[in-house]
């Protein structure tokens, strides 16, 4: 059983891995893309027609992945006075509601965001034309992780394991 629930906390760090990779992949096409509208619009007097919307979508992307890849490695904000006070058992039985909470809504954000990305699929982006669809499905892709996440969290406790990063 302990073999099993390492093998679920390796195959979630590994795709956290790649989560980490291609978060850091946007921030720089981010950068680079911002650098020259600012290059472009004051130097060359002739500003770019996407790169600040190709910029958006990823900053939308880059918060959901992200926030689910910091719930993993508990990097998000959070109160954790209770966990502190209480003893081992209490603290290990809170860490495990947080988990079931954060799976419930991470589902129901799965199914929502599923629903509104398949409603504004045939919209389309003003510069880019590319369908809002891809803008909207950082919604469940963040869900998903989050879930995924959760379940790595769970295992990693039940295997007795720190989370690191």
């Amino acid at each position: 059983m302990q073999n099993a629930l390492r093998t679920i906390v390796r195959g979630v760090d590994g795709v956290n891995w790649l989560v980490g990779w291609l978060l850091a992949a946007m921030i720089m096409v981010m950068s680079v893309l911002i650098s020259w509208q600012v290059f472009a619009r004051y130097v060359m007097g002739n500003s770019l027609s996407f790169s600040e919307e190709v910029s958006r979508f990823s900053m939308v992307w880059m918060a959901m992945l992200g926030a689910a890849y910091a719930y993993r490695y508990g990097s998000l904000i959070a109160v954790d006075l209770l966990t502190i006070m209480s003893g081992p058992v209490l603290s290990r039985v809170l860490r495990l509601t947080v988990a079931i909470a954060s799976c419930i809504f991470a589902y129901v954000l799965l199914t929502q965001g599923w629903a509104i990305t398949e409603r504004v699929a045939s919209q389309t982006a003003p510069s880019t034309r590319v369908s809002m669809g891809w803008l909207y499905a950082s919604m469940p892709a963040g869900a998903a992780l989050i879930l995924v996440n959760a379940i790595g969290i769970v295992a990693a406790d039940f295997a007795g394991e720190e989370v690191t990063r």
